[in-house]
Formats: C-alpha cells, structure tokens, sequence
C-alpha cells in the first residue's frame, strides 16, 4: 500500500463497512496507476468476487469509475473529491499561478506540498519539459526525511509527531509505505541525521534535499507561512545535478525563491483579509447554495437518484458506499469546517447517515474532527488523484467518443487547432465497409474542416483574420468555400449556431458535423465531429439525429473536463 497506516488499527463499531471497502477499492486502483482488473481486485484487497463486483458496479453508477471489460478504470469524475479538499485549503487556487511564475523565472519544476501526518503530499505541480522531468504527481505521498520539504515541515513538529515519526521509521526503515516506485534511500553526502536537518532548517529558514529521494535530484524547499504564522505548505525548486548542485541551487535560486514564497504570503494576507470582512455573507451564501443543491440534485435528487439505482442494479448497487462518499463532496471553497448538521444539508443525508459516515471517514484518515467541526485531511488525495491528474483530454473524451459512435452508427473525432489546421487527437472508427479513414495525428486545413471552423469561429476576430492571412486559402472541392468576405459569414452563423457543418468542401463526398469543447473558462479548446458518407444522411438529417448526440457527448467531455482541470493543467494534445 502506498499510504501509511490510518490513525485506529481497529474500526470503530459504528463504521461502516461498505464504505471502507469501497475506499479501499479506489486506493488500491490509484496505487496500480488507475486501472485494474477485477481479479486483480479480489488478490489486492482479499474482498470477495461479488463483493468487488458490487463496488466496481455503485462506483460506476456513480462515474468514479467505467468497466473496460474486465476491468475497473478510474474516471475523471472522482477527481471532484481531491478537488473539494484542494478548494477548502485554498492554496493551489491562490498560490498555484505565483509557483508556475517561478517556474517561468527559474526555468526549474516549482512544487507545493503540505504536511501529512508523516510525510509530505503535492497539491500543485509546474513540471519544465525536459527529456528528464519530474514525474511526481497532485496527491503522491512522500516521506518527510526524504525531501526538502519534509524537512521544512518536521523544523516546525511538536515532540508527539517526533514519537510518530520514529515509531514509523523503526517499522519501516527504507519508506516502503509510501510510493510504490520510490527508489531505495540514498545517503546525504554531508551525513547529518534528519533532526540534524529539520532544527538547521528552523534557524536559516530553507532545506535542501540533495539526491535524498533519488540520484541525481536536488531541491531546494522554504516553508510558506499564513497570516498566523502557521506552515499550510512549501514551496520547492527541483533540478538536477547536471545543471546545479546542491550548494549552487541554494546560492543562486535563494533570494528569487524568498521573493516568491514573500509573495504568495502576502497572496494569502490578502485572501485572509478579503475571507473575513465577506466571511458571513459568503458562508451564508455556500451554505444556501448548498442547500439549494442538495434540494435540487442531492436532497429530492439524492433520493431519486439512489432509488433509481436501485431499480437498474438492484442488488449491485451499495447505498451506503455512495452515501459515505458524498460526504466529502460536501466539503469546498468557504466550506472548509463544517458541522454534522452542516454536512447533513449539504449532502441531503439524515444526520444518523451522515454521523457514520464521517466516523467511517475519521477512521480511515480522510476526515479529522476538531471540537464539533470536521475537516477533510490530505489523505483524500490518494483516492484516485495522482493518476488522474496527470489525464489528457484526449484520454477524457475516447470513452465519450466510443458511446457516440455507438448511438449514431458513424465515426467520432476529437480535434484541436494548431496554427492554421487541426490536428486529430482522439478518434472512434465505426465498423462499416465503407467509412472515413482518419488516423490520430492526421492535420486538415482549419478553415475547410467543420472541426477546424468551429475552433475558428471561437477565436478573436483579429486573431483569425491573421492565421486565415498566412494560410493559402485553396479549394480542395468545387464546393470549398475560399473568399475571406464568404469565410467570415460562415464563422459568424457558426458562432451563433454552436454548431458547423462541411459539406463536401474538405473531400467529395464527405460530410461532417462538429461543435466545440469548453474548458472552465468558456474557450473552445478542442471540437468533436462525426463524419460520414454524404449517403448515409441528408443535411436536415444530421441536424435532427447527429446534432443532438453530438452536443450532449461534448456536454459530457466538458463535464469531466472542467472537473480535471479545475486545479490541474489538461493537455489538449
């Protein structure tokens, strides 16, 4: 396993059981890298057969995950629980775009990572492209002596924590609860102990990890403190030693690294500043919201939608799995202590239903109770988060794509605009003898591809003009429409339809259909078609069957796409 062991061996009497086995499902999955067969299931979590296959069938029903034959593979959707534990630290949101700056200035991967129980947990990450990157991911544990960061963090741990830590080092020495590919421990050339460390790091205010985690990495970390002096996390540069060393890293990255974290303190002042004086009317806001939520989708909704997955899975559906998990998701910005009685209304649960699961919660380490609130813990990051965050939007849209073809009986793309084309980066063939033959990767002129005038048509008029200016404008069918004046009608009917449709103009014969994908901020960054023979439908035809599939599949792209990308950066390539 690669989380360390929850604060209670033995579950309180009133813990649920189905929830903890079904968390213990969804750890055991992230932990294989998000994707394992149900047999693989049963060895892992020594549950039974049908036992698994209940739990795969409610976390599908649920859209956490989707049964790929014979196997459980972990949706986008279960990202939304990693995200309600980021959205009430309220750090990645504020502190992300000041560590990504640091990046650009340093040219080196910025990380941000909090204190958990023992080790240290990643909740943002600006990795640089090199042919030697960094390949740790939101939500991956580490241990705390093995990294600057832990280091900062242990500078700052009461003698309680220290007793953990030893207990936790005597048990297992080499770390080997912690990530599964961690390399062995490599020896600090300077041979100073780890408490040797954390008190050096208290005095001067930084650590450095040299080549402590793996050969050749070296970082350097400085804890960020908020407005009550409290650490909430660190900040760390990594490279590597064929361009610092340990000691260079530190001289030459110290002063613009303390300007950064200078900053993103007094990022979190503000933020303090501007949560207390709207402190009342945003939390009464939330918690309306909530409430209406729960009304609207949960309380009236929950009820439906739990009655109604028991009448299509029956026996297969676990209440009390979906129950427990929605308790987290009562969790978010402005929402990070809540009451039972809170979490009650949020969820639309009764408080008895509610009570157990956060006992269940609690126990497991993905909740801490403090006087008579609840808080979620780092911990909920290991539900799914490190695999998925590293997801393209070309994994998000595939299962989409193959639902699609299979209602409309014709091929599927996913496409994104690069300089004057689109290039195909996902795509579902149908079966037929005669079809379109695309392969991924493939690129069309944009201003003649539905998918590439949709993506046009998004972009700022003066933007478009200047790539339809350097493209060459020619006619790949007697029917392509080539004059500027013709082109910028039909980018305006398209930005006003929501919709493009090619008839023949990219090849004879082929007609295709496309609408565009939306990122959380409202741009087109991708479009999806579906293209067939011109014999297969009339143009009215393909707007009465195809168009509305087609818009409710970019829906659902868009769905799992805004919840990916809400504190991670989704390639679209």
């Amino acid at each position: 396993m690669a989380v360390t062991t929850p604060p209670h061996d033995t579950a309180p009497a009133e813990a649920v059981g189905p929830l903890m086995r079904g968390v213990s499902v969804l750890r055991d999955i992230s932990e294989a890298g998000g994707r394992m067969t149900v047999s693989e299931l049963v060895r892992s979590t020594g549950l039974a057969r049908s036992t698994v296959d209940r739990i795969a069938a409610t976390l599908a029903r649920m859209g956490y995950l989707r049964l790929d034959g014979h196997a459980a593979v972990l949706a986008p959707r279960l990202m939304e629980l990693g995200n309600a534990y980021l959205a009430a630290i309220r750090l990645p949101g504020p502190l992300g775009p000041l560590a990504e700056k640091l990046a650009e200035e340093l040219d080196e991967s910025v990380s941000l990572a909090v204190p958990d129980r023992d080790g240290i947990r990643f909740v943002h990450q600006t990795t640089r492209r090199r042919a030697m990157s960094l390949t740790f991911r939101i939500g991956d544990l580490l241990p705390a002596e093995r990294t600057a960061q832990g280091t900062v963090f242990a500078a700052y741990w009461s003698e309680e924590e220290w007793a953990h830590w030893r207990a936790r080092r005597a048990a297992d020495p080499d770390g080997h609860a912690f990530l599964p590919a961690l390399p062995p421990p490599h020896a600090a050339e300077d041979g100073h102990t780890f408490e040797e460390r954390a008190a050096a790091a208290r005095q001067q205010g930084w650590a450095v990890d040299d080549q402590l985690i793996e050969p050749g990495l070296i970082a350097l970390a400085l804890p960020v403190l908020a407005p009550d002096g409290e650490v909430v996390c660190a900040v760390s540069v990594v490279s590597h030693t064929s361009r610092h060393s340990a000691e260079s890293l530190r001289e030459s990255l110290l002063p613009r690294a303390r300007d950064a974290v200078a900053a993103m303190e007094k990022r979190l002042r503000e933020s303090r500043s501007a949560q207390e004086e709207q402190a009342e009317e945003e939390q009464t806001e939330e918690m309306r919201a909530a409430k209406e939520h729960a009304g609207e989708e949960q309380a009236g909704g929950l009820a439906d939608w739990t009655n109604a997955s028991k009448q299509e899975l029956g026996a297969e559906f676990v209440e009390s799995l979906a129950r427990g998990l929605t308790v987290l998701t009562a969790f978010g910005d402005g929402r990070a202590e809540l009451t039972l009685t809170a979490i009650a209304e949020a969820t639309g649960l009764a408080r008895a239903t509610a009570r157990r699961a956060l006992i269940t919660l609690e126990h497991l380490g993905h909740v801490e109770a403090r006087e008579r609130s609840f808080h979620l813990t780092p911990r909920v990051l290991a539900l799914g988060y490190p695999p998925l965050s590293r997801t393209t939007l070309s994994e998000i849209a595939s299962p989409h794509l193959v639902t699609l073809v299979q209602q409309v009986h014709d091929s599927a793309s996913l496409a994104v605009l690069d300089g004057d084309a689109i290039q195909y980066t996902a795509r579902v063939a149908t079966g037929r003898i005669m079809s379109v033959n695309i392969q991924i990767g493939t690129r069309f002129p944009a201003y003649a591809a539905s998918m590439g005038r949709v993506l046009l048509a998004d972009l700022p008029p003066r933007d478009r003009a200047a790539r339809l200016e350097r493209t060459e404008l020619r006619a790949l069918t007697p029917r392509t429409i080539t004059g500027l004046p013709e082109l910028d009608a039909v980018f305006e009917h398209v930005a006003e339809d929501g919709y493009a449709l090619v008839d023949e103009e990219l090849e004879e014969g082929l007609r295709s259909l496309a609408v565009p994908v939306r990122d959380l901020d409202g741009r087109a960054v991708a479009a999806v078609n579906v293209a067939m023979h011109s014999s297969r439908r009339t143009v009215a035809q393909c707007l009465t069957e195809v168009l509305p599939e087609l818009q409710a599949t970019a829906a659902r792209i868009e769905a799992d796409l805004h919840i990916a990308g809400r504190f991670t950066r989704i390639p679209t390539a």
